[in-house]
């Protein structure tokens, strides 16, 4: 994989709703895009625990938790603050540009 980050649109920032996670694929990549506290995050949609929708959950203080068991992994990093949980999800870097929200699924941070 070359080092170059190749962002692909992946909503309208008009279109999210603070703390509502909007599930995308990106590339055959479930990513779950949210935008709280004043910025825009994209993290891997499936929590790393169960084969679960992270999309699906609450937000809350830049995490986004799992609706089936609970954990919360931090938006910013992906790590699980919180059980049954233990391994993190990717995150991806977000661009605004416009009302465009982009995201590179090719590089994980």
């Amino acid at each position: 994989m070359s080092g170059t980050a190749e962002f692909v649109r992946a909503a309208a920032l008009s279109d999210l709703e603070e703390d509502t996670p909007l599930r995308v694929e990106l590339g055959g990549v479930p990513v779950s895009v949210v935008r709280t506290e004043g910025e825009v995050f994209a993290i891997h949609d499936i929590c790393s625990h169960a084969n679960v929708s992270l999309s699906e959950g609450e937000v809350e203080d830049c995490q986004i938790e799992c609706w089936l068991h609970g954990s919360t992994f931090d938006l910013r990093t992906g790590k699980p603050s919180g059980l049954p949980a233990t391994r993190p999800v990717p995150v991806y870097p977000v661009k605004i540009e416009g009302d465009d929200v982009l995201v590179s699924v090719t590089q994980e941070s």
